[in-house]
């Protein structure tokens, strides 16, 4: 059997593949299967063609690509699996929308929030805010899975050369249609692929000093991110929100400035490779998960790091 990704459009351009997309691809690889990607706009297919690790680029056909249902997606993902053992997408807004009907209209499995794979159609996610690990095996012809795209290391956007088929073109789905689409303003690095990510709590106390850090992370190359207490206290648009109703993030580096390290936030950051915590509280909770923890003033470390900057 082989393996489908469903490519995210969301930040991908004609002539490139979006990083959610590359790390669905890794992730699919772990299974050891044959993987094919699966586009919805046309244009894009030459480049999902010479990503790494592609088998077959399937173009499929449904009308403007920028008002594509979730139901229009989840009628071709169920044409397609007979053919498929594991369908995957990134967890983001179209795989979330249209694998969970797909899955239903196929008679499969679904899973929400991947963090691994194993062969053996074994799919490891949390439960609980993170405190949890299971793993679950899936007993169905085919299952449907959205997987988190910072705990798998993308493929290369370069070096493959997959065959391109195009697919019977499909009605579009008539029932619903997207009237507007509104994104959340973010600026400098993305949070989701910035390997680095500096990160405000509610210890800073007020938007200049947000704003401060967000100027620090910007002249270290790395991305603003903030726990929900600082975003609920304006401190920080919802965009750069970390945690269980946040973002999930998982770079190489996540520095911590006066985040006590509640569980939700926890749940968002804690599959990051390195951790730095900075907390003036001793026993704050997200020590507990740091490879490094500093005591002190965070005022002071971000003076010192400013100066070196």
């Amino acid at each position: 059997m082989r393996t489908l990704v469903l490519a995210d459009g969301e930040s991908a351009s004609i002539d490139s593949v979006s990083d959610a997309t590359l790390r669905a691809i890794g992730a699919a690889s772990a299974l050891g299967q044959p993987v094919d990607l699966l586009v919805f706009d046309a244009a894009s297919a030459a480049a999902a063609a010479q990503v790494s690790g592609v088998a077959r680029v399937l173009s499929a056909s449904a009308g403007d690509v920028q008002t594509l249902a979730p139901e229009t997606v989840a009628a071709q993902l169920q044409a397609l699996a007979p053919q498929y053992s594991t369908i995957l997408a990134p967890h983001r807004a179209l795989g979330r929308a249209a694998l969970p009907r797909a899955a239903a209209l196929s008679g499969g499995a679904f899973l929400a929030d991947v963090i691994a794979l194993r062969e053996g159609a074994q799919f490891v996610r949390g439960l609980y805010a993170g405190s949890v690990i299971a793993t679950v095996a899936s007993a169905t012809t085919c299952t449907f899975a959205t997987v988190r795209t910072t705990s798998f290391s993308p493929v290369a956007a370069g070096g493959g050369a997959a065959e391109v088929v195009a697919l019977a073109p499909l009605a579009p789905f008539a029932r619903t249609r997207l009237i507007e689409r509104r994104a959340a303003e973010q600026s400098g690095q993305d949070l989701g692929s910035a390997r680095v990510v500096i990160a405000g709590g509610r210890g800073l106390a007020s938007l200049d000093n947000m704003e401060r850090l967000g100027r620090l992370a910007g002249s270290l190359g790395a991305a603003l991110g903030a726990s929900r207490a600082a975003v609920d206290a304006g401190y920080a648009p919802n965009a750069a929100q970390v945690g269980q109703t946040g973002r999930s993030v998982a770079p190489d580096v996540y520095v911590a400035f006066g985040i006590s390290g509640a569980i939700q936030h926890l749940a968002g950051m804690k599959d990051s490779k390195f951790i730095v915590a900075v907390n003036k509280d001793p026993d704050a909770p997200i020590f507990s998960v740091a490879d490094v923890g500093l005591v002190g003033d965070l005022f002071d470390v971000v003076g010192a790091m400013e100066s070196r900057a």
